[in-house]
């Protein structure tokens, strides 16, 4: 198949019916001149030109070449139509050879009239079924009326110049012959409105063109010759005109040819501008009768036409003046729609941050007066990460309607972005400060439909004179960030001087990642002692930032910088990497009996993070370091944080890491997290430590102070849980909890955090049998890791309270 569409060529077919309109050229030339041959002949050269154009579409639809259906369907159709009109040419040229005498006055016969009708209806049927790109039924229509336009025009024009002027000639033609003539011009008429509209079809529009001038152009030649030159025309008619015929059709099929070679070249659309020739073509005859030509029933025909098209082209317009309206009112509303997009928040509705700088700048540039309220949702995260984008996004709707609600005509709510909205007050309003209590007290209660708490911080900037958006929107910042540092919840007026603490602050979380890539960080460890025989126990890991300019930073000043900026996720696992690494190493120098276990705390984030389970895991096989060794302290806060966090603490629990519920007593939830929550471990507040030993000689007092403590270790006991107390300043303190029962605790009277160094002497010293200590006196540990006897309660260091993850002092 491939080898015959690679050698197939429509140019032989071309070349062979060029040379029999060429010969027939010829012949008339000679036959006029000179009188060679007989009239006769001349019939007999468009049967020939019509069996080469049949064989030349034939041949098309036999080669291979990739055709669309549509096409092919086409070509058949075509195909059909040459041949029906070649049979009646034949018996026309047949007919004349057998009446040779009288072939000057013989009419065409109306056998073969019949046939090259049919065959010119065949044509017309085929180029109707051409496919045309139609987007939709208001297209249609409007395609419809500029080829009725176009059709009438042309149609009018054509009658006007060619038909009816054979009609009134001096020698009329036969009554055959004149249908034919019509029913040409009519086929290349309708081709030429159809083809107009064909763009990119199965069918090439050139190709298309050329089929329809194969019988339009003669059909027009042949009336024009007919009118002119009468009788004596028929000789050039039939011997140069018709033969043109095959020719165009042979041109047709090698240009379709080329298209499914994929050698098309498309042209641009001429329809648009076919109704308007069309229009200027039937009003020629009309301005001929203007300029005096006779008002014969001909040219009535023109005028009733040009009636026709007057309507089709005032209906046409009417249809485009309603589709322009429309057009423009979809125009006007997407402009509106896009501006309303640009200066809106498309899920809440409310307007965006374009919209309230271009609000605040034009209260600046005229009044010179306003004032802006900064509110930022607390903790908006855990919405998301525990209940999901879809219930955060119901969120901010119903936070929306409560601002739109609250802060009245007077005000513009608007979203900036993320969890954190704004109101702009330009005129005469509410006094911002009592507009950030309303919204503070609106937020005590539940709002969207998932009955939700939230909490925000505010912050209030009023412009001073000279103020720019900036600045404006700056201070509200920084007033904003003070309210969350001040406890969250709540709102703050910026004042002069307010900045430099926050920027400050600010500042710290980059100095933070630099740290943590110069390893500026340490870890220290505060031994957890046994208080009965004052043996080592265990440690707990803190973290320590060694500032190469500001020296030692507090943990409570840099920890909450690292919640803040998401640095307490690797922050924490270096921490965790560092105490099961050296854990490890003191098991392996002083025996698995020196050292019980290592503790860390944990952060909320770090246990939202998806990869703390593994990267527990990855620090443990690292470190060669047991998993019962471990213990992951977490507070009773960080514990109520949703699903995530608790899937990770129980696959903790699972690998046989002890989990220690740190700070217990101090929420509001502590009796129902010991069921909800694996823990193995109660450390019980530094608070309920605190004047536990106080004797003023009331008996109901010193229980009171004793209560929370003995309750605890009841509990602790009933559950099977061990317990640590933290927080032991004196040795007053160690003899109470020794009598309430328990057994370990920590605190500076015990031991003060101290390096790995201090750690291994302590171990060191301890590894020989442990000299018993008289339970009457409180015995402390030194970062140096001697034995000191005190008597007396501990000052000084011993007042600060650690034991979060890093709080300055320890424990």
């Amino acid at each position: 198949m491939t080898r015959t569409v690679d050698r197939w060529r429509a140019g032989p077919f071309v070349r062979a019916t060029v040379a029999v309109a060429a010969l027939g050229t010829i012949w008339c030339a000679a036959y006029l001149t000179v009188g060679a041959g007989s009239e006769v002949f001349a019939y007999f050269f468009l049967p020939v030109g019509g069996l080469l154009a049949t064989a030349s579409v034939h041949h098309l639809l036999r080669s291979g070449l990739d055709l669309d259906p549509a096409a092919r369907r086409f070509w058949r159709t075509v195909r059909l139509a040459v041949g029906v009109v070649t049979i009646g040419y034949t018996w026309l040229a047949v007919d004349m050879l057998a009446h040779a005498a009288q072939s000057r006055t013989r009419t065409m016969p109306v056998p073969a009239a019949a046939w090259v009708a049919a065959g010119f209806l065949i044509a017309a049927w085929a180029l109707a079924r051409v496919p045309v790109a139609v987007t939709g039924s208001g297209e249609r229509w409007r395609m419809a009326l500029d080829r009725m336009i176009a059709f009438l025009g042309c149609a009018a024009a054509l009658w006007y110049v060619g038909l009816a002027p054979m009609l009134s000639a001096r020698e009329p033609w036969s009554r055959q012959a004149m249908a034919l003539v019509g029913l040409g011009l009519l086929v290349a008429v309708g081709a030429a409105t159809k083809v107009s509209y064909v763009v990119g079809g199965p069918v090439d529009r050139a190709a298309v063109r050329l089929v329809a001038a194969s019988g339009g152009f003669p059909a027009g030649v042949v009336a024009v010759l007919a009118v002119q030159f009468g009788y004596i025309a028929v000789v050039p008619a039939q011997a140069i005109v018709m033969p043109l015929g095959p020719v165009l059709i042979t041109l047709g099929v090698a240009v379709q040819a080329r298209a499914a070679r994929g050698l098309r070249r498309e042209s641009p659309r001429v329809g648009v501008l076919l109704p308007y020739l069309a229009m200027l073509a039937v009003d020629v005859p009309l301005i001929a009768v203007a300029f005096g030509a006779p008002l014969h029933w001909p040219v009535r025909v023109v005028l009733v036409a040009a009636v026709a098209v007057t309507a089709l082209v005032t209906v046409r317009q009417y249809i485009a003046y309603r589709e322009n309206a429309h057009l423009l009112r979809n125009t006007r509303v997407q402009e509106m729609r896009l501006q309303y997009e640009v200066s809106h928040d498309s899920l809440t509705g409310l307007g965006n941050r374009a919209l309230f700088r271009d609000r605040l700048a034009t209260a600046l540039a005229t009044t010179g007066t306003a004032t802006v309220l900064l509110v930022d949702l607390d903790d908006f995260k855990a919405v998301n990460d525990l209940l999901g984008h879809g219930v955060g996004d119901r969120l901010l709707v119903s936070v929306a309607g409560l601002l739109q609600a609250e802060a009245g005509e007077n005000g513009l709510p608007v979203r900036v972005g993320g969890d954190e909205f704004a109101v702009l007050l330009t005129g005469p309003g509410p006094d911002p400060e009592e507009l950030a209590g309303r919204l503070l007290a609106a937020f005590t209660h539940p709002i969207s439909e998932h009955r939700l708490l939230v909490q925000a911080s505010i912050g209030i900037a009023t412009a001073t004179p000279g103020a720019t958006v900036d600045s404006v929107l700056r201070n509200a910042d920084v007033a904003m960030y003070t309210a969350k540092q001040g406890g969250k919840a709540g709102f703050v007026r910026y004042e002069d001087g307010l900045r430099e603490p926050v920027l400050a602050h600010m500042q710290l979380g980059g100095e933070l990642r630099r740290a943590l890539e110069n390893d500026e960080f340490r870890v220290v460890y505060q031994p957890i002692i046994g208080l009965t025989d004052n043996r080592l126990i265990g440690v707990e890991a803190l973290i320590r930032w060694h500032h190469p300019v500001r020296g030692v930073v507090s943990p409570a000043e840099f920890i909450p910088a690292a919640e803040r900026t998401g640095l307490i996720v690797p922050l924490g696992r270096f921490v965790l990497r560092e105490t099961c690494r050296q854990a490890a190493a003191w098991l392996a120098e002083f025996g698995p009996d020196a050292l019980r276990e290592a503790g860390l705390n944990v952060s909320a984030r770090q246990l939202h993070d998806p990869d703390f389970v593994a990267d527990v895991t990855s620090a443990l096989a690292d470190s060669g370091l047991p998993c019962e060794r471990l213990v992951l302290e977490v507070t009773e806060s960080a514990v109520l944080r949703g699903q995530q966090v608790s899937r990770a603490l129980y696959a903790l629990d699972r690998m046989g890491i002890r989990l220690a519920l740190d700070d217990f007593g101090t929420g509001e939830s502590s009796l129902s997290l010991l069921r909800a929550f694996p823990a193995a471990i109660i450390k019980l507040d530094k608070s309920f430590v605190d004047g536990i030993e106080i004797d003023d000689g009331r008996p109901a007092a010193a229980d009171a102070r004793q209560a929370v403590a003995r309750a605890v270790i009841q509990l602790a006991r009933a559950l099977g849980l061990d317990t640590v107390a933290e927080g032991v300043e004196n040795a007053e303190q160690v003899a109470v909890l020794r009598e309430l029962g328990y057994t370990v605790g920590q605190g500076f009277h015990l031991a003060e955090p101290m390096t790995a160094d201090g750690v291994a002497r302590l171990l060191r010293r301890q590894r020989p049998a442990i000299e018993r200590v008289p339970e009457e006196v409180g015995v402390r540990v030194r970062p140096d890791g001697l034995h000191v006897r005190n008597t007396a309660p501990a000052r000084g260091p011993a007042a600060l309270n650690g034991g979060k993850f890093g709080l300055e002092g320890g424990k």
